[in-house]
């Protein structure tokens, strides 16, 4: 399992539950057509975290770098919907910072380290 760990701050004025709703419709899309394993929205609570640290942290769970591949090329299949789905969450966003994690030690380090 791979994490695909997006940072978000809204545009001034967004309403957090418009944004929540935007992307659960989306999220929901892409997981229901088998793009991504699953998908959680967090929130900064109480302000506690550093001036670097933005106000939503999403996480998309893909199997592997094909699915998220596949995730990513959903945006090039020319589809209204998916443009319309993709276009109410991007809009409500002023900044992010993205990051692919994997577990750690991975199974193949974990058997390397193991032979040693």
């Amino acid at each position: 399992m791979n994490l695909y760990h997006c940072s978000i701050d809204l545009k001034d004025g967004t309403k957090a539950l418009a944004f929540a709703n935007a992307v659960e419709i989306w999220m929901g899309y892409l997981q229901q057509r088998g793009k991504i394993q699953g998908w959680r929205l967090m929130r900064r609570k109480l302000g506690l975290a550093a001036d670097s640290c933005r106000d939503f942290l999403l996480e998309v769970e893909v199997e592997d770098l094909s699915q998220l591949d596949q995730a990513f090329r959903t945006l090039e299949e020319k589809d209204e919907e998916v443009e319309r789905l993709y276009s109410n969450v991007n809009a409500l966003i002023a900044h992010s910072e993205i990051g692919l994690y994997r577990p750690f030690p991975d199974p193949e380090r974990a058997e390397r380290m193991a032979l040693i």
